[in-house]
This record gives C-alpha cells, sequence and structure tokens, in this order.
C-alpha cells in the first residue's frame, strides 16, 4: 500500500512534503530522492530543502515563484522518482571507527545490563548493523540513525549529562547516533570515534547526510590514540 503525499503550507515561503506518515526506509528514501531532484535540477525560486525522517521543508522566494506552483512541480518530480528505490541500499556507506566501553563508552555496560546481554555481544551487534541517516538535525552533523536492533534499544538517561564529548557514539530508545560537538545530552554512551562528524574548516563541513549508510567498526584504545593523534598518557 503507497503511502500517501500531503502538501502542508509552512508560513509564506515554505512547503512542508510529507512522503508518508510512517518512519520507514521507504518513505525516507522518497523524501531523501526528492531532495537530490531538487539539489540536482532546482526550481526557479526555490531556495533550500530540508529532509527529516518522513518530509521534506522546501523554502521559496513567493515573489518568484507562488505555492501553487511549487506544489505542481513538486509533484511532477515525485511522480517521476524512480518507483524501485531502494530502500535497503544507501547512498554511501561511511565507516566510524570506534572504541566501545571505558572512559569512551561509560554506559556500555548500563546498556548490557538493561538488554541482558554482555558488553561484548552489544559491541558485537551494535557494530554488524548497516545504519541509514534519516536526518541530521538537533547541532550541525549530528545523524539520527535507523536500524538498531530491537535488542539493543535502550531508555534515555533520566538525567542527562551537562557535557559529552564530540565523537561520542549513544543509544536514545531505539536509535543510535553519534554526537559531532561537544553538548548536552541524554543518550547512554556507548563508545566514541575518532573522525570528526562536523568540520567547520572542511570544504565538506558535515560528513553525513539522509541517506547516507553507516557502520561502526570496533578499534583499541591504542588504535583510537593513534588515529586521534593523542599522546597515550593523555588518553582518557
Amino acid at each position: 500500500m503507497s503511502e500517501r503525499i500531503r502538501f502542508l503550507p509552512a508560513g509564506e515561503r515554505a512547503l512542508v512534503v510529507e512522503c508518508g506518515e510512517t518512519i520507514d526506509p521507504a518513505v525516507n528514501a522518497k523524501v531523501v530522492g526528492l531532495a537530490a531532484s531538487l539539489s540536482a535540477k532546482p526550481i526557479p525560486g526555490v531556495i533550500e530543502s530540508t529532509a527529516s525522517y518522513r518530509s521534506l521543508l522546501v523554502l521559496f522566494d513567493p515573489m518568484r515563484v507562488g505555492e501553487g506552483s511549487v506544489k505542481r512541480q513538486l509533484s511532477r518530480r515525485l511522480r517521476s522518482l524512480s518507483t524501485d528505490v531502494s530502500a535497503s541500499a544507501p547512498s554511501d556507506i561511511v565507516e566510524l571507527p570506534v572504541c566501545y566501553g571505558g572512559a569512551y563508552g561509560p554506559d556500555l555496560n548500563d546498556v548490557a545490563a538493561h538488554t541482558g546481554l554482555t558488553a561484548e555481544e552489544v559491541v558485537r551487534r551494535h557494530s554488524a548493523a548497516v545504519y541509514r541517516v534519516y536526518m541530521i538535525g538537533f547541532m550541525p552533523g549530528f545523524p539520527y540513525l535507523g536500524g538498531l536492533p530491537d535488542e539493543l534499544a535502550t531508555p534515555r538517561l533520566s538525567t542527562p549529562r551537562a557535557l559529552i564529548p564530540a565523537g561520542s557514539v549513544g543509544i536514545g530508545g531505539n536509535q543510535t547516533g553519534v554526537y559531532p560537538l561537544d553538548s548536552p545530552g541524554g543518550w547512554r554512551l556507548i563508545g566514541r570515534t575518532p573522525r570528526r562528524l562536523y568540520d567547520v574548516n572542511s570544504s565538506k563541513p558535515v560528513l553525513l547526510a539522509a541517506g547516507d549508510g553507516v557502520r561502526f567498526i570496533p578499534i583499541s584504545s591504542e588504535e583510537y590514540a593513534r588515529l586521534e593523534g593523542i599522546k597515550p598518557e593523555a588518553r582518557p
């Protein structure tokens, strides 16, 4: 059964294109496909678009193009999207090295206790999956990842931490994600990656995009230190 498309006004300068009513890879693939279409062949007057789980926010200049015209052109784009877009094959798969547990993953044992698994099994199952970036939000570069094995779902902390180090990999409910910057947060921290997900000085500041795939690669603390370029005595 196909999902119903809805166009919702968001003020005088934007439309929300809802591609479905559920958080689902196929729905998200349609959102990402529409965003890619706008990027490859912009509609005159459309300024930018932002993808989320199941909808796309499209911002336009009403002095250059009317809402009705934007709707019609978006509808045509949606109809022309490939009907066999693979929801299970992300456009790119990015591998992120992660040092699990210890000072890098202070909540790993709590996740193990909640799930009834050993810490080693949590790491094995977490790193065996290929995750889908449903959207980037909360802060620059933060990926909301779908595909966490059901048995690893763990509630957020009852009291969020005031400071989480950049690169921390966490579990929040049935999702996993990576904090790209030092920030407060309430997800359960199970590891940390030395790879930077957000670099304002880079030509591509945000590493990941909606529709990408992510795979976590377990590494040792020694390998983390080498990749991070920190001295052994300076490790956490």
